[in-house]
């Protein structure tokens, strides 16, 4: 069985899309809707840059969903039927704006801690919380990489109590805010009344939402389960294993990059994982499945 997987923020690069529209037309087609439904040129940021402009969370997040985790999860359902494209970019869209001025207005980060169980980190993390910083554990990506999110002082913390307690190193990620964390509070309130609103429809195959690792088919428990990821944790490598026990032994990543073929190495090396972030990924997949 083969499930699809979709990356997050943080994959995006100046370039991608480009050469997908120049060999298939139904791409350049959808990147044109894009930019149409978004009143701006995101086509040309995603193929020119600039990469600050393209790394802003309020561009970076329909450029993801264009060339398709977290933001992956609405990839994911428009894939599976339950959200219509373009209604996915205005949601993103918002959903990007929001967390942008989140980030300006209360401050935030997040770093990768390498090289440490998911066991030490949250031991560092609820120390942390004990001398009052701010500070989550927010994606659990896969083996050796667990994801922190709060305030610059929180996640300095953890990320010197992690080295102090035997983790390899961390890495500042490029976002511009504490993402799946108590400070993203003020944007789910607000996003879940666009999320109200959205013509959201049951999923035609099950996606399982980051939140609680679980296969959702139901409108109103993707709603619920996209608002409640702004500020919960991201159980990605539980999520495999969600798919994994429900018979999926190939895993497809569609998007930029390869982060999530990278992460399925160390989550579970004895399946199969594709990447398709070229032309010739995408001619190489179906040729080994058509």
């Amino acid at each position: 069985m083969i499930g699809f997987i979709f990356p997050g923020q943080a994959s995006q690069f100046v370039g991608m899309g480009a050469e997908l529209a120049g060999t298939y037309p139904v791409a350049a087609e959808v990147i044109g809707q894009a930019d149409d439904t978004l009143g701006f040129g995101l086509s040309d940021l995603m193929f020119r840059g600039p990469g600050a402009e393209l790394t802003a969370t309020e561009v970076a997040q329909p450029a993801l969903l264009v060339a398709g985790h977290s933001l992956g999860e609405y990839s994911a359902l428009v894939a599976a039927g339950a959200l219509d494209f373009a209604e996915a970019l205005s949601l993103v869209r918002q959903r990007g704006l929001l967390m942008a001025e989140a980030g300006r207005e209360v401050g935030g980060t997040m770093a990768a801690v390498i090289g440490s169980d998911a066991k030490r980190v949250e031991e560092s993390v609820e120390q942390a919380v004990q001398e009052g910083h701010t500070v989550v554990v927010a994606n659990y990506n896969c083996p050796g990489q667990i994801v922190i999110s709060g305030t610059e002082t929180g996640v300095g913390r953890v990320r010197q109590l992690a080295k102090e307690a035997g983790a390899r190193g961390s890495i500042p990620i490029e976002v511009s805010g504490a993402f799946h964390s108590p400070l993203m509070e003020p944007v789910a309130a607000q996003f879940a009344e666009y999320l109200q609103v959205a013509l959201i429809t049951d999923a035609q195959v099950p996606v399982v939402c980051n939140v609680d690792a679980v296969a959702h088919t139901e409108a109103k428990s993707i709603k619920n389960a996209l608002v409640q990821q702004l500020t919960n944790s991201v159980l990605w490598e539980k999520s495999i294993r969600t798919m994994m026990a429900g018979g999926v032994d190939t895993f497809v990543e569609v998007g930029p990059k390869d982060v999530l073929t990278k992460m399925m190495k160390r989550i579970a090396p004895e399946v199969q994982a594709l990447a398709t972030s070229e032309p010739t990924d995408i001619e190489r997949v179906l040729q080994q499945f058509v």
